[in-house]
């Protein structure tokens, strides 16, 4: 062992020389939070960018307060507790309005425990006689530095939880309104249709979605929540859990509808892995929010269109018979011949071989042969199936009129079922 100095040992330290240093760096606390800013201001971003009187003088604020959590605990000879940092809530809130990482709010915090300690090194330097106890009271700076940097972070998520849940709720409340057609006037909706790219001559389209789920079975929140965020982009429009839906409402640049499109499937698509299978339904391209209810009940057309499969339609995608057969009512139900809706029922019950030919023929250009290909059968397989359509429901297949109404009328009973 080394004959140098001895280290101090706590019977050694003279209280009156801690209460020296506590003093020392309690007169300079105004001094010291000005330097700390100072360092901040230069090493951290986020807040240069708030380069403002009121928000500095804050930051300077909190310091000073730090530091008189310290002086306080050590005249009072105990550790400090979470009791000791009562403003830290307030501040976190601030951070988080702003913007400002939780990275960067506690960077700032251990900028200012640099201060503090450099402020006791300063008292060191004016009264060397208090060296020892300098030394000693490390500890006691280290356990306020813990106790206040857990509550400072603790304080932040807090904080930022809260803000997400507003935010949440604003949202909410915001769609509500554009759904009832009612022209958002509150301050804070309004500024928040801003900040997500949706204006009142901005084009836009409403995606609706809905999770399939088993016959007696219910989504649950985890998988609303997924589907959420497969639709949100963030910064660019409102995505909302409601009821039983999601709902979003999406800005579209310029010719860039396809591109949104892409974007929504690929989200959706992305489901899968997760075991959540949505069906999606997109409006037309509408020219504001103005419109936002007649853009939701096209999107919900368009999922209806899924029949409860996954995927996503789009309502610029769907064909003039879908369109239709989505829009029937009860007249045109009521207006399917018995035998037609006889034949339609029977087929569905034993697997739709005969509706699903008829679909395959008419997509095909009423090519018989290649509607055989497209079902791994003969050709003469689907002469067959034409004609039993044909026996059993009155209607000539090759008349483009009967054709016609017996796909309507197909769709609409097999839409019912």
């Amino acid at each position: 062992m080394s004959h140098g100095a001895r280290p101090a040992s706590s019977a050694d330290i003279d209280a009156d020389d801690v209460d020296l240093l506590a003093r020392w760096v309690r007169a300079r606390s105004d001094e010291l939070a000005h330097r700390a800013a100072t360092v901040m201001w230069a090493e951290i971003d986020a807040y240069a960018a708030h380069d403002d009187r009121g928000f500095r003088a804050e930051v300077e604020q909190h310091c000073a307060q730090v530091f008189g959590a310290f002086t306080d605990t050590i005249a009072e000879r105990r550790d400090p507790t979470r009791a000791d940092f009562p403003w830290t809530g307030r501040h976190a809130m601030r951070r988080v309005d702003l913007g400002i990482a939780l990275a960067d709010f506690m960077k700032a915090f251990r900028i200012g425990q640099i201060s503090l300690w450099d402020g006791v090194l300063d008292g060191v330097d004016h009264a060397p006689e208090t060296k020892d106890s300098a030394l000693h009271i490390v500890g006691q700076l280290m356990r306020t530095i813990e106790v206040g940097s857990t509550a400072a972070a603790e304080a932040y998520l807090e904080a930022q939880q809260f803000k997400v849940a507003d935010s949440a709720r604003l949202a909410r409340d915001l769609l509500e309104d554009l759904l009832e057609g009612r022209p958002p006037t509150v301050r804070a909706r309004l500024e928040m249709l801003a900040d997500v790219g949706i204006g009142e001559g901005s084009p836009l389209v409403v995606v609706v979605g809905s999770l399939t789920v088993p016959v007696g079975g219910s989504a649950d929140g985890a998988a609303h929540a997924l589907l959420r965020s497969a639709l949100n982009n963030p910064g660019r429009g409102l995505v909302v859990v409601r009821h039983d839906e999601v709902v979003a409402v999406v800005p579209v640049e310029d010719g860039g509808e396809e591109r949104m499109l892409t974007r929504v499937r690929g989200g959706v698509a992305s489901l899968a892995g997760h075991g959540v299978f949505p069906s999606v339904g997109v409006s037309s391209v509408h020219p504001g929010f103005a419109d936002i209810p007649e853009a939701y009940e096209e999107a919900r057309m368009a999922r209806r269109s899924l029949r409860g499969r996954a995927g996503v339609q789009s309502l610029g995608h769907m064909s003039t018979l879908d369109y239709l057969v989505q829009t029937h009512d009860r007249t045109a139900r009521r207006l399917v011949r018995p035998e037609i809706r006889a034949f339609v029922q029977e087929d569905l019950a034993a697997g739709g071989t005969f509706t699903e030919t008829l679909r395959r023929y008419v997509a095909c250009d009423l090519n018989a042969k290649l509607t055989a290909m497209e079902l791994h059968v003969h050709a003469n397989t689907v002469h067959y199936r034409l004609e039993r359509i044909a026996e059993r429901t009155g209607c000539d297949v090759r008349r483009v009129e009967h054709l016609i109404d017996l796909l309507l009328a197909v769709s609409i009973v097999s839409g019912s079922e």
